[in-house]
């Protein structure tokens, strides 16, 4: 067995997925008890920002691929989370809507979000969440969100 005693390499790679796991973790427990994942949370606030979007649309505004996003909007549609409804004014688009259920929802899910937000960052300044977020952005190569 070799052991290693010199520190991890400063790697930003894998800091960012470390980071990436606690953070998804967490609000993965937090999304649990409603039967939603983290993925599927996302999709729910792009709706509630735009509602009527295609799937084309709300793929380019979250910055999901067609194969990841077709999976999850049948996954939602089934679990009451979303609904599909055919353009009145093209019968061959099919536009995406909040549900009932989760309009009843909405409120109490936007604000479990933004206290997750608020508990990841709780250690940091103001001004060093702001570089956070800006950074963050910046490697995502700035997608509009």
């Amino acid at each position: 067995m070799i052991v290693n005693k010199k520190p991890l390499p400063d790697c930003t790679i894998f800091l960012l997925a470390k980071a990436y796991q606690r953070a998804h973790g967490d609000f993965k427990e937090i999304l649990k008890p409603y039967g939603l994942t983290n993925l599927q949370h996302l999709v729910l606030e792009g709706l509630w920002y735009a509602e009527g979007q295609t799937a084309a649309e709300l793929g380019k505004m979250l910055v999901l691929d067609k194969a990841t996003l077709s999976g999850v909007l049948d996954r939602m549609q089934d679990g009451d989370w979303i609904e599909k409804r055919r353009d009145p004014y093209d019968r061959r688009v099919v536009r995406l809507f909040p549900s009932h259920k989760a309009e009843a929802l909405r409120a109490e899910l936007i604000d479990l979000r933004r206290r997750a937000n608020a508990a990841l960052l709780a250690d940091f300044s103001l001004e060093e969440q702001v570089l956070l977020k800006r950074m963050l952005k910046d490697l995502m190569g700035s997608t509009g969100l």
